[in-house]
């Protein structure tokens, strides 16, 4: 979903000066502004979703944001930066002629929080913060100033987890508890895996593995995972690999045959799956193990 436009500004004084820079991404847009601004210009704007906005340089007289047309306001440095909630006013006026230039994020609260797969705190969201300093959250800004103002556009992920970055330091938003699944019972496990070891050679469907514990795909691959640390894909693999390893110490066979009859697409296949799990390819194992072997059963 894209952002639906609405902010509205009232401006007396100031002159946009090359024209709005602007980039959209998902739930997300960040528009790149210069101004120059008549000594007592003023402006009130309000959006319809929440927003930062950030001075990245200024020359000049003073600038000062207020919540109130009669509230006291609040100056800005170069690098201030100020979270805007939605449908919240603000006020700017300056004393003397300035020019500035600046960036505003505006967000969709609900988008980004499902994107986060986190809750966003409605009190914060709906707290202003006028004119602070942040310096990650500055440097960030400038990176996304710059995607703004670019010829050509780099790939959306590089400007979007920029923004997403600023609003995650924005919001402190910390890395949500993992879900805890319960594990297979003992005997599930049991009888999943003696299962998937004696048919590891063919396609083991998910639908199989959960039918013999009686879950649903999506519980019992949880629950696989959790009780063993592996996917049940995973698992059959290691088994294969077991399998091979069986049918490496005990004779010469060609790599290519042992790869088939433990079910893997080629001998390429079953190397790189092998050296994955054990380390080393399957020759050179074979080649330790057989050394280690008393001469007797050679």
């Amino acid at each position: 979903m894209t952002l639906q436009p609405g902010m509205t500004s009232v401006r007396q004084g100031v002159s946009v000066v090359g024209g709005l820079k602007c980039r959209a991404w998902r739930g997300l847009v960040a528009d790149l502004w210069q101004a120059e601004c008549a000594p007592g210009a003023r402006g009130h704007y309000v959006s319809p979703h929440p927003r930062m906005f950030i001075v990245l340089d200024r020359a000049g007289g003073d600038f000062e944001t207020r919540l109130r047309p009669d509230a006291p306001g609040r100056r800005s440095g170069q690098g201030a930066l100020s979270y805007i909630p939605a449908g919240v006013p603000v006020w700017g006026r300056t004393e003397g002629a300035l020019s500035i230039r600046h960036l505003d994020i505006h967000f969709d609260a609900e988008q980004l929080a499902e994107r986060l797969a986190t809750r966003l705190d409605p009190g914060v969201l709906a707290e202003p913060r006028i004119m602070f300093a942040d310096e990650r959250m500055l440097m960030l800004a400038r990176l996304i100033a710059e995607e703004c103002a670019a010829p050509q556009a780099r790939h959306d992920l590089y400007g979007e987890g920029l923004a997403i970055a600023l609003l995650i330091s924005l919001f402190a938003l910390e890395q949500p508890e993992p879900r805890r699944h319960t594990p297979l019972a003992g005997w599930q496990l049991r009888r999943v895996t003696d299962y998937i070891t004696a048919n590891c050679a063919r396609s083991i469907r998910l639908q199989e593995l959960a039918e013999l514990v009686g879950l649903s795909q999506s519980y019992f691959s949880h629950a696989f995972k959790a009780a063993t640390g592996l996917p049940p894909h995973q698992w059959q693999m290691q088994a294969r690999v077991r399998r091979g390893q069986d049918l490496l110490v005990r004779g010469d066979r060609p790599l290519s045959s042992i790869a088939a009859e433990t079910g893997f697409s080629d001998q390429a296949h079953f190397t790189r799956v092998f050296r994955r799990f054990v380390g080393v390819t399957p020759a050179a194992w074979q080649r330790e193990h057989r050394a280690m072997r008393p001469a007797a059963e050679r």
